[in-house]
């Protein structure tokens, strides 16, 4: 993918400066900056749920539409919130994700996911009586129960403890070995050292493309 002087915001106010970066198959970006920084709203944009202001925005080679097949089938996200479907159980729900994507195997891939994300005991279990930090490993799961081309994370280590997030960073590296794309913001500067290739510090002044030892120094200015 490729964006270009991408300038995101909300009823024609911008909420941050214009950012560029190209991603590539089987590379990582990481978007930083502070909380409120725009982010989320730039990831917003790459998933086609909010227009950009200006700029150049390409995905998978073509200019973003959510509504088109392709894109829905190559494009998986994880967000901040909690998209989940209530009345089934948490295995069911990562059933549902990966046939409804069409995999094959789909009982064996859940099975390793329920392992992989520490939700084995919990396969029966609706979400709701789940803890927080459980129902974001729910959502992590799915995210990685489908086929894709690209992932969007949103501070995918939100309510993770330490092992978790060791765990989460080695899947991440693992999707990039395979030929995948990874584009996620966080706060996490030992997610992004052991994940990205780059990364983009986004701010009001100027958003500017750095390497990943800089910007988990500038994470870990921002957050002594």
């Amino acid at each position: 993918m490729r964006a270009q002087d991408l300038l995101v915001g909300y009823g024609g106010a911008p909420v941050c400066a214009p950012v560029s970066f190209t991603l590539a198959p089987g590379k990582a970006v990481a978007l930083v900056g502070a909380n409120g920084s725009g982010k989320s709203t730039v990831l917003k944009s790459v998933l086609g749920l909010l227009t950009p202001a200006s700029g150049t925005l390409r995905v998978l080679g073509e200019p973003v539409d959510e509504r088109d097949v392709e894109f829905r089938t190559r494009v998986a996200s994880v967000l901040d919130d909690d998209a989940y479907f209530p009345a089934l159980t948490v295995a069911e729900h990562l059933y549902l994700t990966a046939r409804g994507h069409g995999v094959l195997g789909a009982q064996a891939v859940v099975d390793e996911l329920l392992e992989e994300f520490g939700l084995a005991d919990h396969r029966t279990a609706l979400p709701v009586a789940l803890s927080s930090g459980q129902r974001r490993r729910l959502l992590l799961a799915a995210g990685f129960a489908r086929p894709r081309s690209l992932l969007v994370l949103d501070e995918p280590e939100q309510r993770l403890d330490r092992a978790m997030r060791d765990r989460l960073a080695q899947r991440l590296l693992a999707e990039k070995r395979d030929g995948g794309a990874v584009l996620l913001a966080t706060h996490d500067p030992d997610l992004v050292l052991a994940v990205a290739d780059r990364a983009v510090v986004v701010a009001d002044d100027v958003s500017r493309l750095v390497d990943a030892p800089q910007a988990a120094r500038f994470i870990s200015r921002e957050n002594p």
